[in-house]
C-alpha cells in the first residue's frame, strides 16, 4: 500500500522547484534554498497539577539567513510536525 499521508515540507519544496525552473536559477543556489540551514528540536518537561509530568515536543527551523537574521518558524502543537515548521521557515525565506 502506498503512503499517502500529506507532507507539507515536500509541498514547498515542490513549489520551490517550480519557482527556480522558472527563474533559471542555478543548481547551487537550488541546492542551498532547497533546504533549511538549521534545526532544533526540543522537548519542554511541564509538571501537572496532579503532580505527573508531560514532556512537550517543540521546533525551531531556520531557512535562511543570507539577508539578515532569519525569522524561521516556531511551533508548539500536539499535532504539529517538523516538516510543517520546515515548510513555514522556508515560506518566510520567500
Amino acid at each position: 500500500m502506498k503512503n499517502t499521508s500529506y507532507n507539507p515540507f515536500k509541498t514547498a519544496q515542490e513549489q520551490f522547484d517550480r519557482a527556480a525552473k522558472l527563474l533559471d536559477l542555478d543548481q547551487a543556489t537550488r541546492d542551498l534554498l532547497r533546504n533549511p540551514i538549521r534545526e532544533y528540536h526540543f522537548n519542554i518537561p511541564i509538571r501537572l497539577e496532579n503532580g505527573g509530568v508531560k514532556v512537550f515536543r517543540g521546533f525551531r527551523v531556520q531557512h535562511n539567513e543570507a539577508r539578515g537574521p532569519s525569522k524561521g518558524g516556531i511551533r508548539f502543537h500536539p499535532q504539529g510536525t517538523i516538516d510543517t515548521v520546515r515548510e513555514l521557515s522556508m515560506w518566510m525565506t520567500w
